[in-house]
């Protein structure tokens, strides 16, 4: 009886399994929305602290920039911002949020990306939306932010919804983690700042059952919940007290679903009355 039961576990692990890629353990840090501003010494402190506490962690595989990097779309903000991040000592990622990009003054999608790669030679993303793959894990960098009159209510284009498409079928045996600013599960009611025909992007998701996790930034709330077997997770500004950046860790276990777990960490930076919105 013990034979056949071990026998049946055997099986439902491997049908469990099947067409499925095995994806090792990872661990990310998110930091979102830290507002880098030239001449904000508080901006500065806080972030240079960030990386500071974020080279002391073990077991780090990236970090992950979820949108608001710099507080206004200026060149020489992203340079600064860039030289600070660049002290990392593991790869970074950027998405973009509506603080990031605004084309009528010069800074474009396009040349975000140009100033960061011309500041950072080892960055390899070349478009707002791209694919990271780790661990046997895809991590899909989702572009929501408009560049001609930016706003705090996301936009994810039709054209990035095809895209999103095309990647969750060709990558339907990895677990993918979908990363971005703009949150389609809320961490709290606001209209202000909410995503604009979210249900096409739900209609996406509904396609595929190989996302695991979609992580946002864009509300400074911490939220975390599960809608249709995906787990939401919003973090924290870095720029607003107590500065958090969040640890995600995702575990695997042959025959199981992934586990997440996230960690809030403080950067402990007094607060010198910076308000960021």
């Amino acid at each position: 009886m013990k034979s056949i039961l071990i026998k049946f576990l055997t099986v439902l692990c491997c049908l469990l399994c099947v067409n499925r890629a095995f994806a090792g353990d990872i661990k990310f840090v998110q930091i979102t929305d830290s507002h880098y501003e030239v001449g904000n010494d508080y901006s500065k402190e806080v972030l240079e602290e960030a990386v500071k506490q974020v080279n002391k962690l073990k077991g780090v595989s990236f970090v992950v920039f979820t949108g608001d990097n710099i507080n206004r779309p200026r060149e020489e903000n992203l340079v600064e911002f860039v030289r600070i991040v660049n002290k990392l000592n593991v790869p970074y990622y950027l998405a973009f949020g509506n603080h990031d990009v605004y084309k009528n003054v010069g800074m474009s999608k396009v040349n975000y990306i140009k100033i960061v790669k011309d500041n950072n030679v080892f960055y390899k993303p070349s478009s707002p939306n791209y694919v990271v793959k780790k661990n046997g894990f895809v991590f899909i960098v989702l572009d929501g932010a408009k560049e001609v009159i930016p706003g705090s209510v996301g936009y994810y284009r039709q054209s990035t919804l095809e895209w999103l498409d095309k990647q969750l079928s060709k990558y339907k045996k990895y677990p993918v983690v979908i990363l971005q600013h703009y949150p389609i599960v809320e961490p709290k009611e606001r209209k202000s700042h909410r995503v604009y025909q979210p249900e096409k992007y739900f209609k996406v998701l509904e396609k595929h059952n190989n996302v695991i996790a979609i992580v946002s930034g864009h509300y400074h709330l911490n939220g975390e919940q599960m809608k249709d077997g995906i787990y939401h997770i919003s973090t924290p500004s870095l720029i607003v007290e107590p500065n958090y950046y969040k640890i995600i860790d995702i575990v695997t276990t042959p025959g199981f679903s992934p586990m997440i777990y996230t960690e809030l960490k403080s950067v402990g930076v007094k607060l010198h009355l910076a308000i960021f919105r």
